[in-house]
């Protein structure tokens, strides 16, 4: 893990489940790590656990561009360079297309904006700066959901599929630019995101079989592979790490 040590690292989505666990790993890994989510006292509390290591944060909203813009500013006057951005922060809504009501229209224009535009943001903010500086490595949270479609997730999986193809586009227009780009696709993860998918029937499903550890992933196991990712030579692109529970179907 000694390529890790001293990068300056920003996470989105990091005030909680695979961005809390990722943060501590990293941190604790030697890295500098710029925290960004939407709930500060959350934020607050794992700095407070983090004292001993170059943490910080800053609050925000992935789906407002000046949030991202102003994040990456923040970065660079505290840490001066920005090595890597994990784009973490995403929701989870499922449920039939087929339902007309505009709760369940919102939360589709929900995912598109926090999974796909959340990611697009943060490239629009940071791959400037990385470009600049000629150096730089993009890492965003998809989904085996990004992988196969399944019934009552069709518009989730379609934005993990759009994630797939946007960091594809990174690797491909960068190549010369010295900017890495992986995606890292697990499949049940035991974290907060089921409050996010706004169907009982469905939370109740997840929750059972997140409950069984033979069948789902645990935050730190994820945050292993962010880790693993990073610790490569710099002459090693890891495009993606595709994990699920060695006992799950999916």
């Amino acid at each position: 893990m000694e390529n890790i040590k001293n990068k300056v690292i920003i996470i989105t989505g990091a005030s909680s489940g695979i961005g809390e666990a990722t943060v501590k790993k990293l941190a604790k890994t030697g890295a500098k790590v710029m925290m960004f989510a939407r709930r500060e006292d959350l934020l607050k509390s794992i700095k407070s656990e983090l004292v001993a290591y170059d943490v910080e944060y800053k609050v925000g909203d992935v789906t407002s561009l000046l949030d991202m813009k102003e994040l990456v500013s923040y970065t660079l006057e505290k840490f001066g360079k920005i090595d890597v951005m994990f784009h973490n922060a995403g929701i989870m809504p499922m449920g039939p297309l087929a339902s007309s009501e505009e709760k369940e229209v919102k939360k589709w224009t929900s995912a598109v904006n926090v999974n796909i535009m959340g990611v697009v943001n943060g490239l629009a903010a940071c791959l400037p700066i990385m470009v600049e500086q000629k150096f730089g490595h993009m890492i965003a949270m998809d989904s085996v959901a990004g992988h196969l479609v399944y019934p009552n997730s069709a518009v989730y999986c379609g934005t993990k599929y759009a994630v797939r193809a946007i960091m594809e586009g990174v690797r491909q227009e960068h190549l010369e630019d010295n900017i890495r780009s992986s995606i890292v696709s697990p499949g049940i993860v035991e974290t907060e995101l089921i409050n996010s998918v706004g169907n009982p029937d469905i939370e109740s499903w997840i929750a059972g079989e997140v409950k069984d550890r033979t069948t789902s992933l645990s935050a730190e196991d994820v945050a292993e592979a962010v880790a693993y990712i990073l610790s490569t030579p710099e002459n090693v692109s890891i495009s993606e790490v595709l994990m699920r529970s060695s006992k799950h179907a999916l």
